[in-house]
Order: C-alpha cells, then structure tokens, then sequence
C-alpha cells in the first residue's frame, strides 16, 4: 500500500533511542493495521474482550505509546478523513483482497495449518470505526494528543512535520515524503522481535530514518520530479503505476526528459493516467495548518476504567504499564506479540 521507493532511496537503519526527544506525527490507520495484523494467536485470531470485541489495536496502541512515552518520543496520533475520490480503485481492489485472504484463512483454519492461517489472517485485516473510536478513547485516557485529517492523514501529518509542529512522521509508507515531510521514520510502531508465522522465524525488526534532503540530493530529483518518480512507481491513485517501469527506468526517464508529461516512451499510457491531478493531491493536499497538539498526564482511573472494566484487560498488566513511565526503559528486544493472550 502507498508509494514503495524501495531501494531507490537511502535510510539510516536507527533504534528508537536515536529519536528520544522528538516530537512525531505517526499515521494512526496505518498504525492501527499493523496492530491488527500482528497481534494475534497462533490461528491468526485477534485478541477480544468478554464480550467478544476486538482488542488487538488497544493492546498494541496501549503499551507501544507507553514505550514511546518512556524513551521521552511525545507522538500524536493523525487520522484520515475522507478519501480522495481517486482512491476509490485502491480502496476496492483492498476490499476485494481481503475478502480473498479472509477465505483463504477460513480454509487453512478448516484444514488445520495454523502457519498458512495465520498469515492468511493477517492479509484480511480490516480497520472498522469502532475500532478508530477506542483508539481515540484510549489516546484521551493517556493524554496523547490525535487529529482528524481532513483527508489523507499522511498528508495532514508531513503538513504539521514541514511547519515544525513536529520533526518527523511515523508511517510504514513513504508518501509522506511524497506530500513534503522533511523526516520519515519508519517501523516506529512495530519494531522489535516479530515472529511470521509463514516461515516458523523471528525477525528483528530495526527502524529507520530517511530524509527528504537526502532522496532529493541522492536522486538529483526535484520535489516535483519525485512526485512524478512516485506516479511512475505506483500510488495509491495509480496503484498499477506504469508496466516495464521499475525505480532505475523511472529515474532513467526523469533526468532525460524533467517531467513525466515528455517520457515519450510512455505518451500512449499517459492519456489514461490522471497524473495531473494526482501530482496535484501530493502537492496541495487537503490539510489544516497552524495545528499545535498538546500532551496532557494520563488519567489513572480513566484508563483503569476503559482497558480493565470495559475491556477485559488483566488489572496487574495495566497498573505496571502506567508505574512503567516512571521506570527504565524496556530491553530493546523486547515485542508486541507478548502480549497475546
């Protein structure tokens, strides 16, 4: 999902101390996904409460803003609101693929590979209002600032990170580089030990740094240019993005010709690719300016109240998170999946 640059582009490999002190708009949908998707059973199973409601994305949420609280990284959590209508070929083709995994899951689960449930599981997550709802509820309790984008949350967040608000955005994509943020760190909300249930393995998963200076200077692009290296790759307006073009021809293209609208090569695929208006999105995304979030104590009670009388969630396990912002900060290996069950 989103523009992938791949290798195309440099990053700084980090840990989550290299950043302690700053001040991060992180991708709230984006974030919630990757809570869904990892934290799960060993049947891909989400977590749920004793009412059968979906947990996962609070647990993750929950002791992942601890974490970043503790390291002293202040996040506030953006958004999106309503989709460009450009996206509305993105957002089916997501559905459609969903809908597959999740009866792909059903059989693996029938047949009894666990491996291929889980994986299958984990492809058919979907993020539902309620869910974004408890997000903000538990965000409230914790005193962590959110923002409703008016649209694209990424482009909401590199708006606040390009003012200043703060000094990076927090996403696995790499639109926000796209919309103008000058800092992007990535695997903030997911880094650590994490187990695919696919290949039987853990993996350390390390964050990274990557600067809109440095793509720029290693790229010898423009801002404009890479808008257009984006539109090429693919986005989410142009999922497809062009056959035959990978990160090396797209490159290739711009500093022979400047702009995509003068890649003759591709002047027939051009008449059906709104490019314009997409460039325009990137550009001049919908946005609220002059947004200044304020970080407020959390409330003991309330969050007692929400995780542990509305959702099911051990007592023990929430009074330590909370005596943990004023403790050491946690061994490095340490990973969501603990807290299953």
């Amino acid at each position: 999902m989103g523009v992938d640059f791949g290798k195309a582009i440099p990053r700084e490999k980090i840990q989550l101390e290299d950043i302690s002190g700053w001040r991060i708009a992180v991708d709230g949908y984006n974030a919630l996904y990757q809570f869904l998707a990892i934290i799960r059973g060993m049947d891909g199973g989400h977590l749920k409460d004793s009412k059968g409601r979906v947990t996962s994305h609070i647990s993750g949420l929950f002791y992942r803003t601890i974490n970043l609280m503790e390291l002293g990284i202040e996040a506030v959590y953006v958004f999106d609101g309503k989709p460009p209508d450009l996206k509305n070929e993105e957002i089916a083709r997501r559905s459609a693929q969903r809908r597959e995994a999740n009866d792909q899951y059903l059989r693996a689960l029938q047949s009894g590979d666990l491996p291929q449930a889980r994986k299958f599981a984990e492809a058919s997550t979907v993020l539902r209002r309620d869910m974004v709802a408890d997000a903000k509820e538990l965000l409230d309790g914790m005193g962590v600032p959110w923002v409703d984008a008016p649209s694209e949350g990424e482009a909401q967040a590199s708006v606040m990170a390009a003012e200043g608000t703060v000094k990076a955005v927090a996403s696995q994509d790499h639109d926000s580089l796209v919309f103008g943020a000058p800092i992007l760190v990535r695997n903030v909300t997911i880094s650590g030990k994490r187990r695919l249930p696919s290949k039987g393995i853990m993996i350390n998963v390390i964050p990274e740094r990557i600067t809109l200076a440095s793509v720029l200077s290693s790229t010898g692009l423009s801002r404009e240019q890479l808008v257009d290296f984006a539109i090429l790759l693919g986005t989410d307006f142009n999922p497809d993005g062009f056959e035959g073009v990978g990160p090396v021809t797209a490159l290739k293209y711009l500093r022979k010709y400047g702009a995509l609208q003068n890649v003759t090569e591709l002047k027939d695929k051009l008449a059906s690719v709104p490019y314009q208006e997409i460039r325009k999105l990137y550009l001049n995304a919908p946005s609220v300016p002059g947004i200044k979030p304020a970080w407020k104590r959390p409330d003991r009670e309330r969050l007692i109240s929400f995780l542990v009388d509305e959702h099911s969630f051990s007592r023990e396990r929430v009074e330590s998170a909370l005596v943990r912002l004023k403790s050491d900060p946690p061994p490095k290996s340490e990973t969501l999946e603990k807290w299953f069950g």
